[in-house]
């Protein structure tokens, strides 16, 4: 697995600040941004952000887990989930969910961004109160959602593989626009828009614009 992204940010010190806030606690709490691995089957996940980063195992052993995944037959899980992490009775309290637990945190709210091809960016957040009722997991989620338009840019920054101009190329198409729109568009020749197209498929390991169109959406570039 690929080291998570150091976020040790303003961005996501705001975020939790707000989040607890929200929720009328103040002790720190947790976080962990799940994503796709671009060159890897659905239920592949990367741990692309962690805080605090002592909480990384834990988030690394969620990643590799079939929870929260698509579930059988392609039905896609709930956007918006929450748990009490010992209010599970008939799962052992294992792996990533004990190490959450034997650090104080009692809750867990899920929000994910789904992507095409079944795959989704995931955010959890860890509470050390048990939430009460939906309307306490709905703040925390409603919080979030204002805020990961931030977070995701920050991601994307952080571990984009493709360049600025690789990233409007495969924009313009995703949109549906050919070589020869693209390039009057962006200025410049059709041929230059093919370079920066091959590049980008090059660097997302496909021969083709659509698939790579797909897997720029998995990291977030466009």
């Amino acid at each position: 697995m690929h080291p998570p992204v150091n976020f040790d940010s303003v961005v996501l010190d705001a975020l939790l600040n707000e989040w607890l806030g929200m929720q009328g606690e103040r002790p720190a709490g947790s976080m962990a941004v799940l994503g796709p691995d671009p060159f890897a089957g659905p239920e592949k996940r990367l741990v692309l952000a962690v805080h605090p980063p002592r909480m990384f195992e834990a988030a690394r052993l969620l990643a590799q887990s079939a929870d929260f995944l698509m579930a059988a037959g392609g039905s896609a899980n709930r956007l918006v989930s929450w748990q009490h992490l010992s209010h599970l009775p008939d799962e052992p309290l294992l792996g990533w969910r004990r190490i959450w637990l034997d650090q104080g945190y009692l809750s867990l709210v899920r929000v994910a961004f789904s992507l095409p091809g079944g795959r989704a960016f995931e955010c959890f957040l860890f509470s050390k109160r048990l939430l009460r009722d939906r309307s306490d997991a709905a703040r925390a989620a409603w919080s979030l959602m204002n805020l990961w338009p931030q977070l995701r840019k920050s991601l994307v920054e952080a571990r984009c593989l493709l360049s600025p101009r690789e990233r409007e190329c495969l924009a313009l198409a995703f949109d549906g626009l050919i070589a020869r729109e693209s390039a009057d568009r962006l200025g410049c020749s059709e041929r230059t828009v093919n370079y920066h197209l091959a590049n980008a498929m090059a660097k997302l390991k496909v021969d083709n614009k659509l698939a790579a169109i797909q897997r720029a959406c998995w990291i977030g570039a466009i």
